[in-house]
């Protein structure tokens, strides 16, 4: 079956396409199509994290598709397939070193994990509904209960993990957990011997199991942990190593420092341009007065959303008498906004944005002094460069356009996401969209946090700063309010977003500068043309929509080699 599937893609690349341009895909459309599908049933079926079942099975998936993949004819196909095979057997590979990596974690676990390994067996027999012997069955819960109680109290005998190890060995029992639950669930109340059997059971060993993967947590080797520095922040630096073989993935083909480097470069620049809108507010060389008084600016509590809302309109109206950018009218009617939580505006607090703008402003809830933060850090000058980020033509029009546009190009990077939205911020200061020395310092507040971002993220994941030095960095060289710096750090360490992610703002947005200078300072496109035609190749490594707009040769063992970075 696997090699007619082969055979069958093949013959449609060979036999002319099939006029896949003409169809808005490319060759790689069916394979692509095929890969996702699958993959998302194997997802749905394998849902228990960490069973050797679940890796066993994905390990053959990848295994599988990256030899299919290797026998399609590359070659003959054109930049956007090629694009899109190279970057499916990147996407392959890296799942296969995640696994390889979860496949070891697991061997040095084993005596740990291993006691509760009955209940993959178990949820095995409960996915096609077979009746189970239920004495059986909980006797089985029993022991594994008893295993589980006694290795829980001869936990603190027992060595220190490393914290990774730790965290690994909690996923995984409490994947245990979720078969154990799930079979429960299924038969309970269905069946009169299951429920009269195993009820009493079950709820010891769901007790013991939870207890268990609590214990295994707390095994993590403190001494490995980063130490709170006061900041009540505490993340996971990644060193340098890892840095490197994420941005290898990522496509960018610079060193950590050499971006550090980069960054600097583009602060200096900022210093420049701050000193000149100081002094034409009249406070000289005092950068941060004149900033002081910016923030003064905010909007009366309660007149924060409408105040968004004429940004907008003088965004989009700039995007339009520019001719900038292709704005579909439903993408223009179906944005709305909502008002931040005030939990949330802890991580977050500033504007989040997609089809709904997410407006950070205080509650009457809040503690006086975080209201007067909130309230100046959101005022209209620096919101005026965040607008447009979130919605036109940042995350809004490029989410309405993924959805529309190669929908089977699951290339996700923030990268291409924040890279996008942040190279506008670029092109509107380029065309004079902040009307004012105020205007331009809230533009170069974000202009100097993106940098900024580079600088403190870096530097922590390298081993070099903690979070307290980070925060205080945004607060003496940005000038952010403290409360903001603290959420923006602890949102940049703790709150799931990747190590890469911060840094990607303003590196994805050199690269789609970059692209642009190529493109349309050269007179090949118009700027309506060149974002078009980025906003309909969908979301990828940017080196990636270079190769198809510029037309580049691409080989089977393409490596990154774009220096983009041009000052």
């Amino acid at each position: 079956m696997k090699s007619l599937r082969t055979l069958f893609v093949v013959l449609t690349i060979v036999s002319g396409t099939l006029h896949a341009q003409d169809k808005g895909v490319t060759e790689m459309y069916s394979f692509r199509t095929a890969y996702n599908e699958d993959e998302a049933s194997l997802r749905r079926f394998y849902f228990i994290n960490g069973s050797p079942a679940r890796r066993e099975r994905f390990k053959k998936f990848y295994t599988d598709s990256k030899s299919q993949l290797e026998k399609l004819p590359f070659e003959q196909m054109s930049v956007g397939g090629k694009v899109d095979w190279l970057l499916l057997k990147r996407e392959i590979e890296d799942k296969l070193y995640r696994i390889n990596t979860e496949e070891n974690d697991y061997g040095k676990l084993t005596k740990y994990v291993s006691l509760a390994s009955p209940l993959y067996d178990i949820e095995k027999l409960r996915t096609r509904g077979i009746h189970l012997k239920s004495q059986e069955v909980a006797q089985q819960l029993t022991d594994i209960r008893k295993a589980v109680v006694d290795m829980t109290g001869k936990l603190k005998q027992e060595p220190s993990l490393p914290p990774a190890l730790a965290n690994r060995a909690e996923e995984i029992v409490k994947g245990q957990h979720t078969a154990l639950k799930s079979v429960f669930d299924f038969y309970n109340g269905y069946d009169p011997q299951f429920t009269w059997w195993v009820t009493k059971p079950y709820q010891k060993l769901d007790t013991a199991l939870t207890k268990y993967a609590a214990q295994l947590k707390q095994k993590a080797d403190n001494s490995l942990l980063p130490k709170d520095d006061g900041s009540g922040i505490i993340g996971n630096p990644i060193g340098r190593d890892e840095l490197t073989r994420l941005l290898q993935y990522e496509m960018i083909p610079y060193s950590p420092e050499e971006l550090i480097d980069i960054a600097n470069k583009e602060f200096a620049w900022c210093d420049a341009e701050l000193l000149k809108a100081s002094r034409e507010m009249g406070f000289g060389d005092n950068w941060k007065q004149a900033q002081e008084k910016v923030k003064q600016t905010y909007v009366p509590e309660g007149y924060q959303p409408e105040a968004m809302l004429k940004l907008y309109n003088e965004s989009v109206d700039f995007l339009k008498k520019n001719d900038l950018v292709t704005i579909p009218p439903i993408a223009e009617e179906t944005w709305r906004m909502r008002m931040m939580p005030p939990k949330q505006q802890l991580i977050s607090p500033f504007f989040l944005g997609g089809e709904v703008l997410q407006i950070a402003y205080p509650t009457n809830e809040m503690d006086q002094a975080d209201k007067l933060m909130s309230m100046r850090g959101n005022n209209p000058h620096f919101s005026r460069a965040t607008v447009h980020h979130e919605l036109i033509a940042g995350h809004h029009l490029q989410m309405f356009m993924n959805d529309r546009n190669k929908p089977y190009r699951n290339y996700y990077t923030p990268f291409w996401i924040e890279g996008w939205a942040l190279y506008w911020e670029f092109i509107l200061w380029d065309m004079k969209f902040p009307r004012s020395p105020e205007d331009k310092i809230g533009m170069l507040f974000w202009r100097m946090h993106r940098c900024a971002r580079i600088i403190f993220s870096l530097n922590y994941h390298l081993g070099k700063w903690t979070p307290q030095q980070c925060i205080d960095f945004l607060v003496d060289r940005v000038g952010h309010e403290r409360a903001n710096a603290e959420g923006e750090v602890r949102r940049s360490f703790t709150a799931n977003y990747g190590p890469l992610y911060q840094l990607a703002y303003m590196t994805g947005a050199f690269q789609f500068y970059a692209l642009k200078k190529e493109l349309v300072d050269s007179g090949k496109m118009t700027y309506k043309q060149y974002h078009d035609a980025v906003l309909q190749e969908n979301a990828m490594p940017v080196e990636m929509v270079r190769a198809i707009l510029t037309h580049q040769p691409l080989t089977r063992d393409f490596k990154t080699s774009w220096r983009f970075y041009q000052k």
